[in-house]
């Protein structure tokens, strides 16, 4: 019986990429391009703009390769530098604005889940359609697992501030939902 490694030790990668080696630097970006692209697009509606967020990641990435102390996810080291350049980006860009701190009391259980079969590329269309203070804080929270106060911390917001942007989200997020379905089955 073969074993298979399901975690790929990239350390030996990682110490030729430090010393300046350019075909291990180009075998990590091969090898985490793709997913690193995916995070920055959930972030950023333009694939273009997504692309080059993500080059300028890889560029920190290869840049500050010896900040990485082989403690922890390689992997994810990698995705918080993709998230802050994003966040960066939503800044440059004025998107990123975060309407009032009020909570909704108990909505945080509101919309936990949706009763429908949408494609990846739907979803990502509804997610995209909320304002970027509701999309970076669902996003932190919801796909990166990051908590209220990290969320708090890299926004620069307050922590109820957090809680009320993904309060809104998901309401928002389960009225679209709730539009499309009846729109694709015809209830309206």
């Amino acid at each position: 019986m073969k074993l298979i490694s399901l975690h790929k030790n990239y350390t030996a990668l990682i110490k030729k990429a430090k010393k300046g080696n350019r075909r291990s630097q180009h075998e990590l970006y091969q090898l985490f391009a793709p997913k690193m692209l995916s995070v920055c697009r959930q972030y950023l509606k333009s694939n273009d703009v997504a692309e080059e967020v993500m080059l300028n990641g890889f560029y920190k990435v290869f840049t500050k390769l010896e900040a990485y102390s082989d403690q922890g996810s390689f992997e994810g080291w990698i995705r918080r530098i993709m998230v802050n350049e994003s966040i960066s980006e939503l800044r440059r860009q004025k998107k990123l604005y975060f309407k009032d701190e009020s909570v909704i009391e108990n909505s945080l259980e509101y919309a936990t889940s949706i009763d429908t079969e949408f494609a990846v590329e739907e979803i990502q269309k509804v997610i995209d359609s909320l304002p970027e203070g509701y999309k970076a804080v669902f996003v932190l929270y919801a796909v990166e697992g990051y908590k209220h106060s990290e969320i708090a911390e890299l926004l620069q917001i307050s922590e109820g501030t957090s809680k009320s942007q993904l309060s809104k989200a998901r309401k928002m997020l389960q009225n679209n939902i709730n539009k499309q379905n009846d729109v694709n089955y015809g209830v309206q």
